[in-house]
């Protein structure tokens, strides 16, 4: 198993509810799951090769819940990454040199019937995970937009936080509001759904955790 780590920041929209379901291990709010998921590495490493600065996306769809498989993703690489770094990307994103189950990418690839050869792309991305606000764009292929949950009867921000001690992704996430369209095959088209920010640190064996557990 090649060591590695990542230091950085996501941004996921999916097509539930703004208190998406399964991070409560409950079925998806329209009983099946399509996301946008957007990750930008700060600091990290594949063995030997730094990944300091590139970013990752993937569109990811499955029928019914995300439990229950037959998923297909499409996997999005930076065009700046040089081969090794690409392979460093890709081994990650597909839950390879990591611990059974310990990390998001390791838990969806058991999910996946198909992954589709990775598309490499400049990514655009913007992301304040404290502001609840990010816009990544991949030109041709995808755009996704957020910002808070707003109050529907003052307009204010509203803010809610997602803890999850034992989560095999982030610590804290914070929740907003986002809408993404995808071009070419695979086609999602969200409006005002589950927008998830969350900073990440991850390594073969899981999250690397920060926060004491309650």
């Amino acid at each position: 198993m090649t060591p590695w780590e990542l230091q950085g920041r996501e941004f996921v929209n999916c097509n539930c509810s703004h208190a998406c379901p399964c991070q409560f291990n409950s079925p998806p709010s329209r009983g099946f799951c399509e996301a946008v998921g957007s990750f930008a590495i700060d600091r990290g490493h594949h063995g030997g090769v730094s990944l300091d600065g590139l970013r990752f996306a993937m569109l990811a769809r499955w029928p019914g819940a995300i439990h229950e498989g037959r998923g297909v993703c499409q996997p999005i690489l930076d065009a700046r990454a040089d081969d090794a770094q690409r392979n460093g990307l890709l081994r990650i994103l597909t839950g390879q040199d990591t611990d059974p189950f310990a990390t998001l990418f390791a838990v969806f690839s058991t999910t996946f019937e198909k992954v589709l050869d990775p598309i490499l792309a400049p990514i655009e991305f913007e992301v304040d995970v404290d502001a609840r606000r990010g816009h990544v764009r991949v030109p041709g292929v995808f755009e996704t937009v957020g910002e808070p949950i707003r109050n529907p009867v003052t307009g204010a921000e509203h803010r809610v936080r997602i803890d999850l001690p034992h989560g095999f992704e982030y610590e804290i996430a914070e929740i907003g509001s986002a809408s993404s369209r995808t071009q070419g095959a695979f086609v999602i088209d969200l409006q005002g759904t589950y927008g998830q920010f969350a900073r990440l640190h991850l390594n073969n064996h899981g999250v690397v955790r920060h926060r004491a557990i309650a």
